[in-house]
């Protein structure tokens, strides 16, 4: 089994750990194509990280229109698939993208069997030729993964008729993202660690973070990791609340530098808001500070309540008091902390680790041979 699987999000070295569980499955023979680098809506460069290698090949190729989700292409993927001769072309990406568009028609091409991702968990209608791009995929490809139950709706909602895969993108990998082992329970008046690792985006909620860390105690700070055009927004209402002093910016951190930052938080913010073109599709930060033993405080946007399950509390989304109340929660009573905590872990070994995904798509990709082998050898009648 020849898999060449496509996506931008290889350039985050952590994203490889499902790429090297995948290539340790009987009979694959792995292929990953990524650019060697993403510019992110935010502004910022994500750079390609070489962490996990072992066991497939990774193919670095130009990206044309870098940084525009919909109809970014890689100009030499047909030369890479006129060499690789692949089964199974996995591109992941939105259904309605070029990129997706592009590897599905060379799929074809070839004679590979493609499978694309989705995350969109809002229903929409799109613009030609977007929409042509859609229905083309729906056409060609007869399995599809979605990344979110919503996602799976929505596909069908939209007249997808294949099969569809309830399979996350990534998870978390339990040799990087571990508790820390020397952590003793919290002491009142301690610092209280919250932490938020993503994006400064409006539509990620992190003004209510400020909000609500002005309505708690001294002892609880706030580290933001990531980049985003509300920074500076974030550092004026920090002074002008009077928190200033109790919040830190770290930036953007190499992906596999992220687990070290985690283990020093106590709780994990994710106060997400829901937009008329997107709400929250999984939260992968979640699921990797979960496997850190940290709980997580999240709004009720999207599938936050879902990837959280029984290691956090989840908030009524925009509400900055309600978000407050929770982590008081947590920091007045030790009991609850330690009982999520544990459950937060349990929860994504059971169900979001980068082994357990690679193993699912695993499953897919033998079912689609097995299709293809089953019409291959059904006769066909007489004329």
């Amino acid at each position: 089994m020849r898999v060449l699987t496509i996506s931008k999000a290889y350039v985050a070295g952590t994203s490889h750990r499902k790429l090297e569980e995948l290539a340790k499955c009987p009979g694959v023979e792995l292929i990953a194509v990524t650019p060697p680098y993403w510019l992110a809506d935010d502004g910022s460069k994500q750079e390609l990280e070489r962490v996990y290698l072992e066991g497939y090949e990774l193919i670095v190729t130009p990206m044309a229109l870098n940084g525009h989700f919909h109809i970014h292409y890689y100009p030499q993927l047909s030369s890479i698939m006129r060499r690789v001769r692949p089964d199974i072309v996995h591109i992941d990406e939105e259904p309605y993208n070029f990129a997706t568009y592009q590897a599905i028609r060379l799929a074809r091409r070839y004679g590979a069997l493609p499978i694309f991702s989705t995350f969109q968990n809002l229903y929409r209608r799109y613009p030609p030729p977007f929409r042509q791009f859609e229905l083309y995929c729906y056409h060609q490809a007869q399995h599809a993964q979605a990344c979110n139950k919503a996602a799976g709706e929505v596909l069908r909602r939209k007249g997808y008729k294949g099969k569809i895969h309830l399979i996350a993108q990534f998870g978390a990998e339990p040799s990087l993202h571990y508790p820390d082992p020397q952590r003793r329970p919290y002491q009142p008046g301690e610092p209280f660690i919250l932490g938020y690792v993503g994006r400064l985006k409006e539509e990620k909620g992190v003004p209510l973070i400020i909000e609500a860390l002005a309505m708690l105690p001294e002892c609880c700070r706030v580290v933001f990791i990531g980049y985003g055009p509300l920074r500076d927004e974030l550092e004026r209402m920090a002074q002008r609340l009077g928190v200033a002093e109790r919040v830190t910016f770290l930036g953007s951190l190499p992906s596999y530098k992220v687990p070290d930052e985690m283990r020093k938080m106590h709780v994990l913010l994710q106060p997400s808001l829901t937009r008329p073109n997107w709400m929250e599709q999984f939260g992968r930060s979640m699921a990797e500070a979960m496997c850190c033993e940290v709980p997580v405080v999240g709004s009720s946007s999207g599938e936050i309540p879902v990837t959280v399950g029984d290691g956090g509390l989840i908030f009524p989304e925009g509400d900055a008091r309600a978000m407050a109340e929770c982590v008081r929660r947590l920091l007045e009573d030790q009991d609850l902390y330690q009982r999520l905590a544990r459950q937060a872990r349990q929860h994504i070994l059971q169900n979001y680790t980068q082994e357990a995904i690679a193993r699912k798509t695993y499953e897919v990709f033998l079912e689609m041979l097995a299709e293809r082998d089953a019409s291959a050898s059904t006769p066909t009648s007489a004329s």
